[in-house]
C-alpha cells in the first residue's frame, strides 16, 4: 500500500512535465473512476471472504495449504486496493481513503497503514536516488556498489555474493517481514505517517487482526497443520509481493545522492513497465504501468492505460527513454542487476565506487 500524495515541484508552465500534466488532465485521466473501484473491490473483498470460508469449510485438512495458497493471493489483492485508497485513487476525500486504507491494511491483512505510507512516500519522492529511497537501503540485499564495499561481516558478505541466487527465497520472508516492521513502528521516536492514525488506533487494529487469524486458524485445524498454514501462506504473500513490487525499479539506473535530477526524469528514468494485457494489470494491481503512476500517483488505476499512450509519446519528443519489458525480462533484469552488484566478492576485484553500474543522465 502507499500513502503517496507527492506533488512535484512546482513547475513553470511551459516546462516537460507541466505540458504532460495539462494533457492528461484535459482527457480526464485524474478523474476518480468510482465505478470501476466499486466492482474491484467489491470483487477483491468477495474472495478475501470466500477464501476465509473455504478455511472453515475444509477443516482440520492437509487440503488447507491449497486454501494458504488462495490466502495469500487474496492478502495481496487487498494490498493492492490499499494501494490505491493510500494514493488517493479512489474517494474524492482524503479522509475516505485513508480510513479505508486503514481498514486494508491494519484489520485485513496486518500491514500498519501508517509505516507504510511514511515509507512509500520517500520512495515516491526519490526513487532509486542513494541515502533517499528506503526501497534501496542498506539491508539483507545490497542494492548499490557503496553496499557491497561496506559489507565486512561473514554472512552479509556471503548472501551479497549470491545475492542473485537467493532473491526469489529471501522474499518468502517478506510477509513475516512486513508484520514485525508494521510492528516496531509503534514504538515511540519510529518513523511514520500520521495517516496511518495514532499509535494506540493502529496498535489495536494490528492486535484485532493477529487475534481472528490466529485464533481462526486454531479453532479449525490442528496446531500442527495451522503452523504449516502460516508457513505457507506468510511465504506466498511474501513471495508474491516481492515479485510484484520488485519489476518497478530494480536494476534501473540510480540517481547518486548528490545528484539533482528534474521531476520528470527522475521518474521516468527509474521506472520500468511491464507489458501482457489484461492478465497482468490484474496480476500485478496496476503496478506495470510504473512509470504513469510514479508521474501521476494519485491516477485511478483503470486510467493508467490510457496514460501510457500520452507519456510514451511525450517521452519520444523529448527524447527520454522509456522502459517497458515482458514480466519475465523484467525478473531477467532484476536478477542480472543483482548478479552484477555482487560480483566484486565473488572475485579478488577491488568493489567499484560507491553508486551503481547504471547512473541517470540528468540531461
Amino acid at each position: 500500500m502507499s500513502g503517496v500524495t507527492v506533488a512535484p515541484p512546482v513547475s513553470g508552465r511551459g516546462s516537460a512535465y507541466a505540458v504532460l500534466g495539462r494533457q492528461v488532465r484535459a482527457a480526464g485521466l485524474l478523474d476518480r473512476r468510482l465505478g470501476s473501484y466499486a466492482v474491484r473491490i467489491g470483487l477483491t473483498l468477495t474472495f478475501y471472504a470466500a477464501t476465509w470460508a473455504a478455511v472453515v469449510w475444509i477443516g482440520d485438512s492437509w487440503f488447507q495449504a491449497l486454501a494458504a495458497v488462495s490466502l495469500a493471493i487474496a492478502f495481496t489483492q487487498v494490498g493492492f486496493l490499499g494501494h490505491d485508497g493510500g494514493h488517493q485513487q479512489i474517494f474524492t476525500g482524503r479522509r475516505a481513503n485513508d480510513l479505508f486504507g486503514q481498514l486494508l491494511g491494519n484489520v485485513l491483512i496486518g500491514l500498519s497503514y501508517g509505516w507504510w505510507v511514511g515509507k512509500h512516500n520517500r520512495h515516491h519522492a526519490n526513487p532509486n536516488k542513494e541515502d533517499h529511497d528506503p526501497d534501496i537501503g542498506d539491508g539483507v540485499l545490497a542494492f548499490t556498489t557503496g553496499q557491497v564495499a561496506a559489507r565486512t561481516g561473514r554472512l552479509g558478505r556471503a548472501i551479497t555474493r549470491r545475492q542473485a541466487w537467493l532473491f526469489l527465497p529471501l522474499l518468502t520472508l517478506e510477509g513475516m517481514n512486513l508484520h514485525v516492521a508494521s510492528v516496531l513502528s509503534l514504538r515511540r521516536g519510529a518513523e511514520r505517517s500520521t495517516r496511518g492514525g495514532s499509535r494506540a488506533v493502529e496498535l489495536l487494529l494490528l492486535t484485532a487482526h493477529l487475534t481472528a487469524y490466529l485464533t481462526g486458524l486454531a479453532l479449525v485445524m490442528s496446531p500442527v497443520k495451522a503452523l504449516v498454514f502460516v508457513a505457507i501462506h506468510q511465504g506466498v504473500w511474501g513471495l508474491y509481493m516481492g515479485c510484484s513490487f520488485a519489476p518497478n525499479h530494480k536494476g534501473m539506473p540510480i540517481i547518486a545522492a548528490d545528484e539533482n535530477v528534474d521531476y520528470l526524469r527522475r521518474q521516468v528514468l527509474t521506472s520500468r513497465n511491464v507489458r501482457g494485457g489484461a492478465f497482468t494489470d490484474l496480476l500485478l494491481g496496476g503496478l506495470n504501468y510504473q512509470i504513469e503512476h510514479h508521474l501521476f500517483p494519485n491516477m485511478p488505476r483503470a486510467s493508467l492505460p490510457a496514460a501510457q499512450r500520452l507519456v510514451r509519446a511525450h517521452c519520444d519528443d523529448l527524447g527520454i527513454p522509456y522502459c517497458e519489458t515482458s514480466l519475465v525480462g523484467s525478473y531477467t533484469a532484476t536478477l542480472r542487476y543483482l548478479n552484477t552488484i555482487g560480483a566484486p566478492l565473488r572475485t579478488s576485484a577491488p568493489p567499484m565506487p560507491a553508486g551503481s553500474p547504471r547512473r541517470v543522465d540528468p540531461t
